[in-house]
């Protein structure tokens, strides 16, 4: 087992252990379930808008070299300067030179995956710029200098006294266990932040290709600012998210509030094209958007796998899934967790380093009952096992298969087995919970059932 794998069964068995934290997800969840459900009665019929826009998404991948390239060439005529990255490295170095060449000091960003995924954040703060997250979770969870708890809500697992706590230490308020005040200490530091900062960067959850357009919804305002206060403005947005039309959107934004805010429709819907205009009071004077590949291309060469690019990161399939709400987010150790970050992670980062995610399931598909794209994950989680059993096996797992291939071929050595079997069973607590390798040994959380006292045959044999 690599150290990856071993990272994430620590952090698996410490989530689990901290039934508090597992009780305030549950708890969250349980009552953003319940919004949910009251939000999608209200579709006139929720099965097929889930077709359409899974039909619509599978369509845009289908043509997503003529999107792109019609998203490039309207961007252009919008005044948008755009840039390609093809890694994450690529991408990080595009960002810094552009706040080189703008002599840029202080970075305000608004909520962006993709910035997650290629570690912007710390890239930006090793060159010595100050670089300070304005969605109110993010900006929680950078204070704490931890990643995103969930894609949607990135601070669901603390409680508002553990943030009162933080806001006093970090920034020197005053404790309080009012959400209200918390939230207005935030925005006191925050809006110095949008007044000062020299580039504001955002990530995106569409891009309109037959515009040139960046839609991006959120439900705090956040966003706005971040784009309309700093001379420059970044947005960093994989490839995946492009859309053919303006119209596709009536159904993508009602169906990614709903499905991922419990909302009817998100509070702050705003499409960006280019730059500030002649005779606009506010917005970028420079506005650039990096096309991210990262990955993406690699899994749309795969027939079935290319399926799990259609998401529109509402989370709803974290919301539902029995693993994630018992080991939680920063279990998983990348930036996309639960049952979508198992399916594409092993594909983009490599299967060898992160197949243990695919197993971290139980397969039960209410992920795929839930997700407004129908993609179906479970089966592509199948799919990642079958790539996972396939890689060659290390030397002690080769000698077990050759011993148990000789035995359970051999009836007359299967029966001795079985017999001695029946007599070591007994000594099971003195091996319970060994700690030889803690990674395999199946009986430190499983209890081992218990061999017949007597075999088919021999009972067979017994009644003749």
């Amino acid at each position: 087992m690599n150290a990856i794998a071993l990272e994430f069964k620590k952090n698996a068995v410490r989530t689990v252990k901290d039934l508090q934290r597992r009780q305030l997800v549950k708890t969250a969840l349980g009552n953003f379930e319940i919004a949910r459900n009251d939000k999608v009665a209200r579709f006139q019929d929720w099965q097929k808008a889930r077709y359409v826009a899974a039909k619509l998404k599978w369509e845009a991948l289908e043509n997503l070299h003529a999107n792109i390239q019609r998203l490039e060439e309207n961007l252009k005529k919008n005044g948008a300067i755009v840039h390609w990255a093809a890694t994450a490295e690529e991408a990080r170095r595009i960002v810094s030179a552009i706040a080189k060449e703008k002599n840029a000091r202080l970075i305000v960003k608004s909520k962006a995956m993709t910035a997650e995924e290629i570690h912007l954040n710390e890239a930006l703060e090793k060159e010595g710029y100050e670089v300070v997250e304005t969605d109110l979770g993010e900006f929680i969870v950078q204070l704490r200098r931890e990643p995103p708890y969930h894609i949607v809500f990135p601070a669901m697992h603390l409680t508002r006294y553990e943030i009162s706590d933080l806001f006093a230490q970090k920034l020197g308020s005053q404790p309080t266990d009012k959400a209200e005040e918390l939230t207005m200490i935030a925005r006191r530091v925050l809006r110095e932040k949008y007044i000062k900062a020299d580039i504001g960067i955002t990530g995106a959850n569409f891009a309109v290709a037959d515009c040139g357009v960046i839609s991006i919804t959120e439900n705090e305002g956040n966003a706005r600012l971040t784009a309309a206060l700093p001379k420059v403005m970044i947005t960093l947005i994989g490839i995946e998210k492009v859309i053919p039309k303006l119209e596709d959107l009536a159904l993508f934004l009602p169906m990614l509030a709903t499905a991922g805010a419990a909302q009817l429709i998100s509070g702050y819907n705003t499409f960006y094209s280019g730059p500030r205009k002649n005779g606009e009071t506010d917005g970028p004077q420079e506005y650039h958007v990096i096309l991210l590949d990262n990955g993406r291309t690699e899994l749309l060469a795969d027939p079935i796998e290319r399926d799990a690019l259609r998401c529109i990161r509402c989370g709803a399939c974290l919301n539902v899934c029995p693993i994630y709400r018992t080991i939680g987010g920063h279990s998983y150790g990348t930036t996309y967790c639960g049952p979508i970050g198992a399916v594409i992670t092993p594909i983009m980062r490599g299967i060898e380093d992160w197949q243990q995610l695919s197993y971290a399931s139980s397969l039960c598909g209410a992920c795929a009952e839930i997700c407004p794209v129908k993609i179906i994950l479970h089966h592509h989680l199948l799919k990642n096992r079958k790539i996972a059993a396939t890689k060659k096996p290390v030397w002690w797992q080769k000698i077990g298969f050759k011993i148990f291939s000789k035995i359970s071929t051999c009836p007359t050595l299967w029966s001795i087995i079985t017999k001695c079997g029946r007599l070591l069973q007994k000594l099971h607590p003195l091996v319970k919970g060994s700690r030889l390798d803690p990674a395999y040994a199946w009986t430190k959380e499983r209890d081992l059932p218990p061999i017949a006292p007597q075999t088919f045959k021999e009972w067979w044999r017994s009644k003749k």
